[in-house]
């Protein structure tokens, strides 16, 4: 929409302007606004600089926007409703300048600069009837006219109306058009205002949610490592059992070989005595020791698959298809159509990580 056309005609008259400048008179300079002009939440309007000299006289500590140590923003009162204003790291400079105001004021500051009148006294001229002054409206045909045209021109079977009439009615009309416009425009501004709200909120409670999430996974990986450890400590007990068990074994062969091949080296020297009597002497006792060796019965071996350990394998397949179905669970919140949805993680099966043969 040309704005400067659809608003100029609201201009013709210095009651039209003196209304005007009323709405663009700034509560804190009472000086017209000085652009750039800047919105507030609660939707009224002030000059940057009168809103900066608010907040710095509520926030004196609140460093300057030049300045590199500023941490964050502050806030301060509407000067005509009393809402509070809470500004972020930006101050002022992060309020949303009013556009349309601005624009406003410019139309405002042409017309202002026109004389009011300078038209007025110019009267337009009917075409047909040069000497006649368009004085009347044709209401049928919706066009400024003159009275010998009514009497028996184009318009003469016509509804008619004094012009005056007729254009104060239609600047009221536009007058009112251009209000519900600006009142329009609020209201489009307090919606943009919310939704932009809605997208911090939005972000606020998805980092929250992040952050649950990382949560309840390290907690599941905190139970996997705790059952690994436990896990693993009772293999390496059965490992030490079972090489206890072997390494005994061992050690009493070990033993029996050791008596056997000394027992053997005595009966070869025996045996090689040349005198038979000497012989004799030693041969009854060696003969009985070889005898009683050779009957000595050992430890049984271990039995066959004794170094297995396939016992201890792990079926973890169905705790991996079950992890799998980790989903988020929708919440109230999400139900009626807002806000943050809980993260909900499958509980913990039966049986959990123990071992499976």
């Amino acid at each position: 929409m040309n704005f400067t056309v659809g608003f100029k005609p609201l201009l013709g008259d210095a009651h039209s302007m003196d209304n005007l400048e009323k709405q663009l008179i700034c509560p804190i300079c009472l000086e017209m606004f000085s652009k750039p002009v800047v919105i507030l939440p609660c939707q009224h309007n002030l000059c940057r600089k009168c809103a900066n000299d608010v907040f710095q006289a509520s926030n004196p500590l609140w460093q300057s926007r030049g300045s590199t140590t500023v941490s964050s923003g502050g806030r301060f009162r509407c000067p005509s409703c009393r809402h509070e204003v809470v500004l972020d790291r930006h101050g002022v400079y992060g309020l949303q300048r009013n556009l349309l105001v601005e624009n406003i004021i410019d139309i405002y500051k042409q017309e202002s600069s026109r004389p009011l009148h300078s038209k007025a006294e110019q009267h337009l001229m009917c075409e047909e009837h040069e000497d006649e002054k368009i004085n009347i409206y044709c209401l049928s045909c919706e066009v400024p006219t003159c009275s010998l045209c009514k009497v028996f021109g184009a318009h003469k079977d016509c509804e008619v109306a004094p012009l005056p009439t007729i254009y104060k009615r239609q600047k009221t009309e536009l007058s009112d058009g251009i209000a519900m416009l600006v009142a329009g425009n609020d209201r489009v501004q307090a919606v943009i205002t919310q939704m932009e709200e809605v997208c911090q909120t939005i972000e606020d409670n998805s980092r929250r949610q992040k952050q649950l999430l990382n949560q309840r996974f390290e907690a599941l990986c905190s139970v996997l490592e705790e059952r690994k450890g436990e896990l693993l400590q009772a293999l390496a007990k059965e490992q030490e059992e079972k090489l206890q068990r072997v390494r005994g074994l061992i050690r009493q062969y070990g033993d029996h070989l050791e008596a056997s091949s000394k027992l053997v080296e005595s009966a070869i020297q025996s045996m090689e005595e040349p005198q038979m009597a000497l012989y004799l002497q030693q041969a009854k006792e060696l003969i009985n020791k070889v005898g009683t060796m050779s009957k000595v019965e050992l430890a049984g071996r271990p039995e066959p698959g004794y170094e297995s350990m396939e016992q201890f394998t792990v079926s973890v397949e169905h705790v991996a298809e079950m992890l799998r179905t980790i989903d988020f669970q929708p919440g109230e919140g999400a139900r009626m159509g807002g806000g943050s949805r809980p993260l909900g993680l499958a509980s913990r099966p039966s049986g959990w990580g123990s071992g499976q043969a």
